[in-house]
């Protein structure tokens, strides 16, 4: 059994800023903490320069040291099956470059705007959004590059939610991030700051008190998370959460829905009642976007859908998060308003603007659901991704 170096012993485990010094970026460290297979150590090797990977220490105590299918360790240690061949997988699959007038500032919604204040994070989630930018320093946001989207957002009045993204926010200092939020409250119609982070799930004890006073000066500010597994909802990562509460900051929790890692009912369940528990909301469960080298992470939308029916009526009714495809036009609900059936390898659904979108959503062989959408002809207007060769065989 591998022997970590550190352990939550050690007298620096709690500051945040040791555990980012100390982040696992090697396959020498890494085998000090979990027992490497061939397979591991061979697509570490063979991912180099094709997407970074760093583990906190935190995280990476929460991994099965002998188990490589534990839903931790698949979340952050790169596999093989990132360089399988994938038809679908793009970089940018929601158009975030098309939909930004400057630099990592997305207005993809009338009133809101994502701003990528940051490339950095704490870890790399192999089934990240944004892998074409996360860790590039060619994303880093110099100062003036900052003023220039906010300037942008003091110029369009229509605007009134600001997410603060990335990367993760939370990998700045407190100077840092008081100088952004300070500039953001000066603008008269931003009503609402959120920012999204995974620090309470991969780093909580980056949710210090200091920085919890200084995001109480900033209401109404709303925080939302990303825990996908129920073993990620520690004791540590409670205490996180609960500071931030006491600050009366309301979090909220979006979870992926992941191939192996939570796409079942009782899973699915016991994750969405832990995060009650801990006073945190079930937001969104979002179907896994189309990233190049993540088919492996996956699901057919039906899945998703019979997880969400299992869920109704036998859990509390604020447990259940809202199950949405995101796409170019907007995140459409994936439930009967919306999804109009298949046709053939695609899902077709209606998104909130009025644009039917194909979803390249392919069943594989051995995939065993409980239903399947109807069948539909592939309608005369709908948009789709571009992908390398056409999935469906049907007529157009």
């Amino acid at each position: 059994m591998a022997c970590p170096p550190f352990d939550s012993s050690h007298p620096e485990w709690r500051d945040w800023r040791w555990q980012m010094r100390h982040r696992i970026h090697t396959a020498e460290e890494l085998s000090r903490w979990i027992r490497l297979t061939d397979e591991e150590r061979r697509a570490i090797e063979a991912t180099r320069g094709v997407f970074r990977w760093n583990i906190t220490p935190y995280y990476a105590s929460l991994m099965d040291p002998e188990d490589p299918n534990c839903p931790i360790r698949r979340q952050v240690v790169p596999r093989l099956e990132e360089l399988a061949p994938d038809l679908i997988g793009v970089m940018d699959p929601l158009e975030e470059v098309a939909h930004s007038p400057v630099k990592n500032l997305i207005h993809n919604y009338r009133d809101r705007v994502a701003f990528c204040v940051t490339s950095e994070c704490a870890i790399y989630c192999r089934y990240c959004l944004r892998k074409r930018m996360v860790g590039d320093a060619a994303f880093m946001m110099r100062k003036a590059e900052l003023q220039a989207a906010i300037d942008y957002i003091a110029a369009h009045p229509e605007i009134r939610d600001v997410l603060l993204t990335g990367g993760d926010p939370l990998t700045l200092s407190e100077t840092h991030l008081a100088w952004i939020l300070d500039q953001l409250r000066a603008i008269p119609h931003v009503e609402i700051i959120r920012i999204g982070t995974r620090m309470p799930v991969k780093l909580p004890y980056r949710i210090t008190p200091e920085l919890c006073r200084l995001l109480e000066r900033y209401h109404p500010l709303w925080i939302n998370t990303h825990f996908n597994h129920p073993k990620e909802l520690t004791p540590d990562a409670a205490e996180a959460i609960d500071r931030l509460l006491r600050a009366g900051i309301p979090v909220g929790n979006q979870t992926v829905l992941l191939r192996g890692i939570n796409d079942d009912v009782a899973t699915m369940k016991a994750l969405c009642e832990g995060l009650v528990r801990m006073r945190v909301r079930p937001y969104y469960l979002y179907q896994a976007q189309l990233i190049g080298g993540t088919a492996h992470f996956r699901t057919p939308i039906e899945k998703g859908m019979a997880i969400m029916r299992a869920l109704q009526g036998r859990t509390t009714g604020f447990a259940i998060p809202k199950y949405v495809l995101d796409t170019p036009y907007g995140k459409v609900p994936l439930d009967g308003s919306y999804v109009r059936g298949r046709a053939g390898d695609y899902v077709i659904v209606e998104t909130p603007r009025g644009v039917l979108w194909a979803e390249p959503n392919p069943i594989p062989p051995d995939e065993d659901l409980p239903f399947r959408l109807p069948e539909i002809p592939w309608p005369e207007e709908v948009d789709t991704i571009d992908v390398e060769q056409p999935l469906y065989t049907g007529a157009r």
